[in-house]
């Protein structure tokens, strides 16, 4: 059975093709099909002037009709497509989606922040490591950095902030933002105990595979404070061309690294695993779960 999930984020815009089976021990085996990513940059227009230009608008339209011609070659039957950040501030979303809904079929949902943690939670990635510690996911997004904290066997809680890469490039994040992040991670874990980081979202997921690591192994604090200190003394141009990354990512991978820094500082955790997951992923998840409470799915337990 192959799921789809269309993440619209306010840097890029995100189709998953997953196949869903069954595996021999009788659970449920999430196979990548296809992934495909545009750089719409959405954030770029809401973040500054508070709607998305007509050009961003024709792309994203566009992109939603190539993702939709994919979805037919795939035979893909079930689909969930989500707005984040950029589609939740812009004051023409509602009529974009309309359009897109008209033109392709497809209904965007626009998604909370903390709808948007929940789903990234739908990984279920903590779950399968030692559940008596407690563990932070971090999924930093051009708009919008989501926390959710799972802590022997239980989430405690989730929570979104509208500090994002692209919003930080454009100096749109005060110091009272940061600090009310800051205070947040300092009530919220004061008795917690010790703290390991999992980190999702594209900035992340590059930086791991920049780093060499094995699947598996996590990052530390230092190596992230050497990235931003290597990253922050190059230009763009220079990040592209010295670590072979596109232009979309070169920009905003020196904000990303300076959220999960701080993030991880206030959590006092030295380690973060990257499981190389996202926000499309926990859409693939939460769409099964859905389909699987309606309908009988061979193989399921």
């Amino acid at each position: 059975m192959k799921l789809a999930a269309i993440d619209i984020g306010s840097n890029a815009a995100r189709l998953l093709i997953t196949e869903v089976s069954a595996n021999a021990k009788g659970t449920m085996d999430f196979t990548k099909v296809n992934l495909v990513r545009v750089p719409l940059r959405l954030g770029l227009d809401v973040f500054d002037r508070g709607f998305i230009s007509d050009q961003r608008a024709e792309n994203l339209i566009n992109t939603i009709k190539a993702y939709k011609l994919l979805l037919d070659v795939y035979e893909v039957k079930y689909l969930k497509a989500c707005a984040t950040s950029a589609m939740r501030d812009a004051s023409n979303g509602r009529e974009i989606i309309e359009r897109v809904k008209a033109e392709t079929g497809i209904d965007i949902r626009v998604i909370t922040g903390q709808e948007e943690a929940a789903y990234i939670y739908e990984n279920h990635v903590a779950e399968n490591m030692d559940k008596t510690k407690s563990y932070l996911y971090i999924d930093v997004g051009g708009g919008s950095t989501e926390l959710t904290l799972f802590s022997k066997g239980e989430m405690v809680f989730k929570e979104s902030f509208n500090i994002g890469t692209i919003r930080l490039m454009n100096q749109q994040v005060t110091e009272q933002q940061w600090q009310q992040l800051k205070d947040f991670l300092k009530v919220q874990l004061k008795n917690i105990g010790p703290v390991t980081a999992i980190g999702s979202g594209g900035n992340i997921n590059k930086i791991f595979s920049l780093s060499k690591r094995k699947e598996g192994k996590p990052l530390n604090l230092e190596s992230l404070k050497d990235y931003y200190k290597e990253f922050s003394s190059f230009t763009v141009q220079e990040r592209i061309h010295l670590y072979n990354i596109r232009e979309d990512r070169a920009d905003v991978i020196v904000p990303a690294l300076q959220i999960y820094v701080n993030v991880m500082r206030w959590a006092n955790t030295d380690e973060i695993y990257v499981p190389k997951i996202g926000l499309a992923d926990g859409l693939i998840h939460a769409l099964y779960e859905e389909i699987a409470a309606t309908a009988q799915i061979p193989g399921r337990t």
